[in-house]
């Protein structure tokens, strides 16, 4: 074999390896392309899509979260969190009090309030009325889950059909409503929201003229929707002295009985010399973080006033009792003509961080499923 043919055969060699190659490097380029497009196209498993969202099991705690503001951006910082300031700084959100006998007071608790939730994360609705005209309100029509305070409403159907009844309470039904609202008892709620029926708690929200709260469904009672401005309303029942409610004193006194442990949030600056009713709720979620919320009546020295606020997107059950009594504490500074602060801050330290139980954390089917732009 001469020279030129060895020389002819090598370069077909050479040339049928380098189609090889190409080859190769189509094909492996082709299955590359591919696992990359299964891996991306795949849907994730759902326990991997629930994984990312916190679950806090009934009697669970949660990891605490500084409850001031400072504190609170600085702890996010630790963790790697950009701070932020959610809807509290929302200047649509403004806070707008009255009162036509006292426009320089009006002015001013319009501002202290606005003072009080400047920097606070969270969406807080805020509702006040005192007896003597003046009214205050910051997103009062805002819905939120009620929580353990859909109890006064229990509590308050509960006596009305006794008196249409023509009767007292029946000993079975002050054995439940008693730990219902002094230690915020949820069996005993069950039991009264079961006897009282959907029927008759719904005439009862017709006959306050409550505007928006929604029952909840079945024997969720804690998932009752609730305004600021309807809770007030509620609270007027047992405040009013024309009130439809004749047994309302009987109500008070078991607002006023609320274990101390349950005493935080409104009452936070109460002057000397007036008596606290009053009902909290505390529910975390998996949307909207933690609703903390408030609601008290405030009496004695010839006087009444009424406190309400509610709130959700709180990092923390603390965060939200800090933020309410800020509030809490600018409204009877106000109201008490600057009298002495009768009740300090609720210390950090003795607030549980556990759920009040009265609704379930994930969201219910049908009823509230997440939405898209909710705050885990």
């Amino acid at each position: 074999m001469g020279p030129h043919i060895r020389h002819i055969r090598r370069v077909h060699a050479q040339r049928a390896q380098r189609i090889q190659r190409a080859r190769c490097v189509r094909h492996c380029r082709t299955a590359l392309v591919a696992a990359l497009a299964s891996v991306l196209l795949t849907p994730v498993p759902a326990i991997a899509a629930t994984a990312a969202s916190p679950r806090i099991p009934a009697g669970a705690t949660t990891r605490r979260v500084p409850a001031d503001t400072a504190e609170w951006t600085d702890w996010q910082l630790r963790q790697g969190a950009p701070g932020h300031h959610a809807s509290s700084a929302d200047p649509t959100d403004t806070v707008t009090c009255q009162a036509p006998h006292a426009p320089d007071l009006a002015a001013r608790l319009s501002q202290d309030i606005q003072a009080a939730l400047s920097g606070r994360d969270g969406t807080v609705s805020v509702a006040v009325h005192d007896d003597s005209g003046l009214t205050c309100e910051r997103a009062g029509e805002r819905q939120y889950d009620s929580a353990s305070v859909v109890k006064v409403l229990i509590m308050e159907g509960l006596l009305r059909r006794a008196e249409e009844l023509g009767r007292r309470l029946t000993q079975w039904e002050e054995t439940n409503v008693r730990p219902m609202i002094v230690s915020s008892d949820n069996d005993s709620t069950a039991r009264l929201w079961a006897d009282l029926g959907r029927s008759y708690l719904s005439d009862f929200l017709t006959r306050v003229r409550t505007s928006a709260t929604l029952l909840g469904p079945g024997r969720y009672w804690g998932l009752t929707r609730t305004t600021a401005t309807d809770q007030l309303r509620l609270l007027a029942v047992l405040t009013n002295a024309q009130s439809f409610l004749r047994t309302r004193a009987y109500g008070l006194k078991l607002l006023s009985e609320v274990r101390s442990d349950q005493r935080w949030g409104v009452p936070a600056g109460m002057p000397q010399g007036l008596t606290a009713h009053v009902k909290n709720g505390w529910l975390p979620r998996a949307t909207h973080g933690w609703r903390v919320h408030s609601i008290g009546a405030f009496t004695g020295e010839g006087r009444s006033y009424r406190i309400v606020v509610l709130s959700h997107d709180n990092p923390t059950m603390a965060y939200g009792v800090r933020t309410i009594e800020r509030i809490a504490q600018a409204v009877h500074r106000g109201l008490g003509q600057g009298r002495g602060v009768g009740r300090d801050l609720t210390p950090e330290t003795a607030i549980s961080e556990e759920s009040d139980g009265s609704a379930p954390y994930e969201p219910l089917p049908g009823w509230d499923e997440p939405e898209p732009d909710a705050t885990p």
